[in-house]
């Protein structure tokens, strides 16, 4: 993988390269590289399968990381692209032209996250989360317990029992 990324580098600046074993590696770069790594890892390195779009709430730094994971079935590798965008008015370019099936993951990364892709097919119609009114629910600061408390009806808690004592009583009811 490291090959890979110095050649990468000849063309576009990138940042780290994170090596997880052999056959997977991230790379960290700015978002407006993505598009033309994506193209060329695509086009000239045969990476042509978008495993999963993901994102991780940096709450402490205002951002979120965008993660993009690429395959090469070919040769059985993996690479990772992974970027911040602020997490404020959060919003990143459409990449549903290169991969179709990127506009699955950019309507669940808006949903769940607030993140915008302008231009992606049916980005801002509810996906999973049908009528959805408070903030999106994977952000941190998205209070569940509070939001639980005010959705649901509370209801007694569940009695714990000593299993073994709790069998005991079921064998042998009598006591014996």
């Amino acid at each position: 993988m490291h090959e890979l990324y110095e050649k990468l580098k000849q063309y576009y600046p990138l940042g780290e390269l994170t090596e997880q074993r052999n056959n997977l590696a991230f790379i960290t770069l700015k978002q407006e590289q993505l598009r033309p790594v994506l193209l060329h890892l695509r086009d000239k390195e045969n990476y042509t399968h978008l495993v999963i779009l993901t994102a991780v709430d940096w709450l402490e730094d205002n951002c979120f990381q965008l993660t993009y994971l690429l395959s090469n079935r070919t040769n059985a590798t993996d690479i990772g692209l992974r970027l911040m965008i602020p997490r404020d008015n959060a919003t990143m370019e459409s990449i549903h032209d290169i991969w179709p099936t990127a506009a699955t993951y950019q309507r669940e990364l808006r949903e769940m996250f607030g993140i915008d892709f302008p231009e992606s097919p049916r980005v801002n119609e509810d996906f999973i989360l049908e009528g959805w009114n408070d903030i999106p629910p994977y952000r941190r600061d998205f209070d569940t317990l509070k939001f639980s408390e005010e959705t649901f009806a509370q209801r007694p808690g569940r009695e714990t029992k000593d299993p073994a004592e709790h069998m005991k009583q079921k064998l042998y009811p009598d006591g014996a």
